[in-house]
């Protein structure tokens, strides 16, 4: 079955929309959140079902993916999915380097990415099939 929608997550660094996060460098930790985008839930779909791939270059630190059931959700609203955790501490570690597919089942009207204790790296994209 193909997906009833296929879309890239953006990011906005320094007031610009980004679909690709590349670290400075530097010794600082990062954190990102991306923009969200419309869910399952969000259609009337009864199924739930939703995938997220994560596609990392040298990455180093963690990306979740994270719902929202209000239309109109506030911070307090966004919850992590449970199951869509992507991690990697250490530069040579298989999870540093590739793309990593999630499936999760929900009625989620809204899905974001939030990537945090970030030290290097590239998050090339995020793609996300409902």
């Amino acid at each position: 079955i193909m997906p009833a929608s296929s879309e890239t997550l953006n990011f906005v660094v320094d007031s610009t929309n980004q679909t690709q996060l590349t670290h400075p460098g530097d010794s600082t930790t990062e954190t990102r959140t991306s923009d969200k985008l419309k869910g399952d839930g969000y259609y009337g779909r009864a199924d739930g079902l939703h995938s997220v791939q994560y596609n990392v270059t040298g990455f180093i630190g963690k990306i979740v993916t994270q719902a929202s059931l209000p239309i109109d959700p506030a911070d307090a609203d966004w919850f992590t999915v449970t199951g869509t955790d992507h991690e990697s501490t250490a530069v040579e570690t298989t999870e540093s380097d590739g793309s990593f597919i999630k499936n999760f089942t929900g009625n989620f009207v809204w899905i974001r990415c939030y990537v945090s204790e970030w030290t290097d790296g590239t998050v090339n994209n995020i793609m996300l099939n409902h």
